[in-house]
């Protein structure tokens, strides 16, 4: 069976992973928000999150270009009308994740390191909800205007580690407007914690209690791990909130 020699990734998580399975020499071009791992930073840049340079794509002659959610459905739209192989993801939640993680594994034909890590994953995931803890009543904050709160994932991960996401009804939404909040929801909600992770901009520390009034501790998270629908989340996302909430 012949598998894809020259791959595209518009995204992060899709880069992570081949390189977690040892397929990182596929790669051919990267989004530049690519942070994870180091070495990728370095590889051929072609895409924003939201825009590609459709004919360095094209340049690179890629066998299969990869990319996530309905966001990039334009791009995926334009690249399939000139002639490539698009696979456009929409993982959502954490079994979704490992679900994604596994179809990317097996596509590249890497399906012995490919079980071995969502084994890993999802082992981890078991022990971390087997530890029962209890922990604050948590804000997650993604984008200040509009105000976004957390996405399914990132809600998961939160309420995994012991936390009670405040919004954990709307981070069930598929699109960024299922989960806009405003001010008095905010308020009414009465979180213990803020998680800002506001994906493209450094976090402003005190837009929370300008914008609410309210006055409770803030936390600046990295994007590159908590809003990547990959391996990033439960590799690193859950110890970071364990020794938050530990410390909270």
């Amino acid at each position: 069976m012949n598998f894809p020699k020259r791959i595209v990734c518009m995204t992060e998580e899709s880069v992570e992973t081949l390189y977690l399975l040892g397929e990182e020499h596929r790669i051919v071009g990267v989004s530049a928000f690519v942070e994870r791992p180091e070495a990728a930073t370095k590889l051929k840049k072609v895409s924003g999150f939201t825009s590609a340079n459709i004919d360095k794509i094209i340049e690179l002659r890629p066998d299969l270009v990869l990319g996530f959610s309905d966001i990039q459905q334009d791009i995926a739209k334009e690249l399939i009308a000139k002639g490539l192989n698009v696979f456009i993801s929409n993982q959502r939640s954490l079994d979704e994740i490992l679900s994604y993680i596994q179809t990317l594994g097996y596509m590249v034909g890497a399906v012995q390191k490919t079980d071995e890590l969502v084994i890993k994953l999802s082992k981890k995931i078991e022990k971390t909800k087997a530890l029962n803890l209890k922990g604050p009543r948590v804000y997650i904050e993604e984008w200040d205007e509009p105000t976004i709160a957390g996405i399914r994932w990132f809600s998961e991960l939160v309420e995994l580690c012991g936390g009670v996401d405040v919004f954990a009804n709307k981070a069930k939404g598929s699109l960024a407007k299922d989960r806009f909040v405003n001010k008095d929801e905010i308020i009414k909600a009465a979180p213990e914690l803020c998680l800002a992770c506001w994906c493209g901009k450094k976090v402003e520390m005190d837009s929370l209690e300008k914008r609410t009034g309210l006055k409770v501790p803030i936390i600046e998270l990295n994007p590159a791990i908590f809003l990547q629908p990959g391996p990033a989340p439960i590799l690193d996302g859950i110890d970071i909130l364990l020794e938050h909430f530990k410390n909270d």
